[in-house]
């Protein structure tokens, strides 16, 4: 069932399922993607008694904020604040928490800098904090040319390139990171519609900028990013997921400790 609560700077959209008296799990997508990535699982996870949480995004769908003058940020503090003010807004003082891509980075956000909020953690791709003070190294060739699209959206041509073609683009990336995956229409098109969401080119522009330190963040989170940028461990239990073919990341290098960190168990 779809809902609407104010939290933070936000009136977020999400989708409900199960016991409200159960136990409280909250999923977050990535980018580009929307709350219906979840639908199977937040059945699945409702049959066992969760209270399933599944929020849109900032600049996804019909979240929107409150006021006009609050950047569209979309940098990893403020992905990371809106889920904590989602959790207060609701009064969940404790969840499991679960991710992939932005969404999983906000949980990660969470996990390590509010572990008290926190039963457990699914995260995508494991630790999933940006280290920005390290974004200007080089990434291997093969890795680099996977990023085009990050690149892509640094300049003007992208960002013109997102508003004009936003559903052509979007499917092209579905297809790139998952090419096993065979969606049809129906399912890209039930998705695609949060796309038009008139803060999402911003949201999006402002996310893969500002991980490269191509532009400021938003004042209101600086503190959150500060902390961030010690690339805090995660103390909670965590179980980390990564993909059998990734069209971005390509396989987990054979030698990466997939503890690195985590020191929950």
């Amino acid at each position: 069932m779809l809902q609407h609560i104010t939290a933070g700077s936000l009136r977020v959209a999400y989708l409900e399922t199960g016991d409200p008296a159960g136990w409280p799990v909250v999923l977050e997508h990535g980018f580009p993607y929307d709350a219906h990535a979840f639908d199977d699982v937040a059945t699945r996870l409702a049959a066992h008694g969760a209270r399933v949480i599944v929020p849109y995004l900032r600049g996804y769908g019909p979240t929107r904020f409150l006021d006009a003058a609050t950047p569209r940020s979309g940098e990893q503090a403020a992905l990371g604040h809106d889920l904590l003010a989602l959790l207060d807004a609701l009064r969940i003082d404790a969840a499991v928490l679960g991710g992939y891509d932005w969404g999983g980075r906000a949980a990660c956000v969470v996990a390590a800098l509010w572990p008290e909020r926190v039963r457990g953690l699914v995260t995508g791709n494991g630790y999933n904090l940006q280290n920005i003070a390290r974004s200007g190294e080089p990434a291997s060739p093969d890795a680099e040319h996977r990023y085009w699209y990050q690149y892509y959206f640094h300049g003007e041509r992208g960002r013109r390139g997102l508003e004009q073609n936003r559903r052509e683009l979007c499917r092209l990336l579905w297809r790139l990171w998952s090419p096993r995956w065979r969606f049809d229409d129906a399912t890209y098109d039930r998705t695609a519609a949060s796309f038009d969401n008139p803060d999402f080119v911003a949201v999006v522009l402002h996310s893969y900028r500002h991980r490269y330190a191509l532009v400021d963040g938003d004042p209101a989170v600086a503190a959150i990013e500060a902390r961030l940028a010690a690339q805090p461990v995660i103390p909670v239990p965590t179980i980390a997921l990564d993909g059998d073919d990734d069209g971005v990341l390509g396989k987990p290098p054979a030698a990466a400790d997939p503890r690195a960190g985590f020191t929950g168990r």
